[in-house]
């Protein structure tokens, strides 16, 4: 009998107790258990499964659910005695901090206080006989969403040490979604202040508490040990290219065909690999995004589920803002390409404005980019990254779009009047453009007007003509004749026009912009740019040259 689908469920009992669609990952408490680890912290993209799984190990292991056999009859980790034991007999503390996004650091802080304080609120019962002394009661009294700082950095420590107390036995730490204000800090500008606040309270919960058996923190990225780790040496760091618990979140590609059998759909096996494979963690290839696969489960449409479920404001603006050789990058990414680069997995939040290998990193991270190949021992630490699915092409697609409608533009106006080679409407188009939209592009502290200006017009550029994809190769940078075109269009099929397009910014010595496209052309007719497409089987005649030459803000086109 099929299984109903819940989506967006994250409580693991009510999972259990509704029979609905679960895949089993009950071995994660096994094989975290048995690791021995004081605090693990575990990193994975978002609706990957860390919030159900952190739900799952707290009603595993809180003596509030002590008794609750029910929840673990028939899944792995009740087959084994030593475990059966072990369920419901631990105090636990379990929060979240998904939830604490805010426009800055009074209303971030605010906000994780509010939840210590409910923490607090739950265990009102350890005020009454006479566990807490007089001190310890003007304490407990003090947790407030106004507390200072010196009482809210101490708030989990002291939690663990009177539950501890309370039971007779040292507590489990869950904190989900760790680095969700972090990550909103940085956006918001108040990194430095709220990375304070957060390691003064990492620092007393995971480091200097004696009243703590385990911990495990999820987030989507390993932030730099420097921000908010400085201090904690005991932290057994998990991220996506680390092979133990590899297959913990996420789906295995077996466990997605054998739920669509379930389901009565095997014959969607072939397009769903297609769509929603590709990620992969600790060398374990063909793991599915939960999220996707369930949506697909519940809907039987082939959409993009998991790119659509936050406003993945964070990528666009790196994208936006940064180093004009990540907008050519994405091209070449668009296209099933692959990129070459170094990688870092402890971010460093105050790099992203500035390091490409920062961007590409944090990418990764959030699993927009899977590791293809990764470095040969003894060689330098360089990774093959690709696009890790269809449904993340089909997202940065829509993101695109989406950065020149943002800017009251009709971006698909330049691709008829390109097709058309209305000179006159392409100039005024991207001249209207460049106004409102080349700011809104290159934000960031490393302006591309002041560093290789042509790499940053090229990315502009490319992103106009991205939805051409379906009739053209687009191609950038490639050798063609005698030296390097800037872009390339080559028809697939039929009888329409290629195209080369190269790109310059005036030179002091250029009498006008007029001069500085004739530079353009010229060089194009001069390094035989049309080599390539000529042998390939398309006539001279209907191979078309632009120079688009930039100064500022101003363009011409010829």
């Amino acid at each position: 009998m099929k299984r109903i689908i819940s989506i967006g469920t994250q409580d693991f009992a009510y999972l259990r107790e509704n029979n609905y669609f679960y895949i089993d990952k009950t071995g994660f408490i096994k094989e975290w258990w048995e690791n021995g680890d004081n605090v693990t912290l575990i990193t994975r993209p978002r609706r990957f499964g860390k919030t159900l799984n952190m739900s799952m190990v707290e009603m595993f292991f809180s003596n509030q659910y002590a008794g609750r056999q029910d929840l673990f009859e028939g899944l792995s980790i009740w087959k084994e005695e030593k475990y059966r034991e072990l369920q419901g007999t631990y105090p636990v503390i379990s929060l979240s901090f998904a939830s604490v996004k805010g426009k800055d650091y009074q209303t971030t802080r605010k906000k994780i206080c509010q939840i210590l304080t409910r923490l607090y609120s739950k265990y009102n019962f350890l005020q009454a006989g006479g566990l807490l002394d007089e001190k310890e009661l003007d304490y407990f009294h003090r947790v407030s969403a106004e507390m200072d700082d010196s009482d809210a950095s101490v708030s989990l420590n002291f939690l663990s040490d009177f539950l501890s107390r309370y039971y007779g036995k040292h507590v489990i730490i869950l904190l989900d979604e760790y680095d969700t204000p972090l990550q909103e800090a940085y956006v918001g500008g108040y990194w430095d202040e709220l990375v304070s606040f957060i390691r003064s309270l990492f620092n007393a919960a995971f480091k200097t508490n004696p009243y703590m058996e385990r911990a495990i923190l999820t987030g989507i990225t390993r932030v730099s040990k420097e921000s908010i780790f400085s201090d904690l040496n005991n932290l057994a760091v998990i991220t996506t290219t680390t092979e133990r618990y590899a297959a913990a979140f996420g789906f295995t590609e077996q466990e997605v065909f054998e739920a669509l059998d379930d389901q009565g759909m095997p014959e969607w096996k072939d397009s769903v690999k297609e769509w929603y494979d590709g990620f992969n963690f600790g060398g374990h290839s063909d793991i599915y995004n939960p999220w996707s696969i369930t949506s697909f489960l519940k809907e039987k449409k082939l959409k993009t589920y998991w790119a659509n479920t936050s406003e993945n404001s964070l990528v666009g603006r790196l994208i936006q803002s940064g180093p004009a050789d990540i907008k050519v990058a994405m091209e070449d990414l668009m296209e099933g390409k692959q990129i070459e680069t170094s990688i870092d997995e402890e971010i460093v939040f105050s790099q992203l404005d500035y390091s490409i290998t920062a961007i590409w990193s944090l990418l990764l991270a959030s699993g927009y980019l899977r590791v293809d190949e990764e470095p040969k021992v003894g060689l330098d630490d360089v990774y093959h990254l690709s696009l890790t699915n269809f449904e993340v092409k089909r997202m940065f697609r829509n993101m695109i779009n989406g950065w020149f409608k943002n800017a009251n533009t009709r971006y698909n106006d330049f691709i008829k009047a390109l097709m058309a080679n209305d000179l006159e409407y392409m100039n005024e188009y991207m001249n209207q453009i460049a106004m409102k939209t080349f700011s809104y592009f290159d934000t960031g502290k490393m302006p591309s007007e002041n560093t290789e200006p042509e790499r940053f017009y090229h990315g502009f550029v490319l992103g106009l003509i991205v939805d051409l994809s379906d009739q053209y190769r687009i191609i950038s940078n490639r050798e063609s004749g005698l030296g390097r075109y800037d872009v390339m269009l080559e028809p697939k099929t039929g009888r329409i026009p290629a195209y080369i397009i190269e790109f310059k910014v005036r030179k002091a010595s250029e009498k006008d912009l007029s001069e500085t496209v004739r530079e353009a052309l010229k060089q194009i007719d001069d390094m035989n740019y049309d080599a390539e497409l000529i042998a390939r089987g398309i006539p001279k005649e209907r191979i078309r040259h632009y120079g688009f030459a930039f100064e500022g803000k101003k363009v011409l086109i010829g």
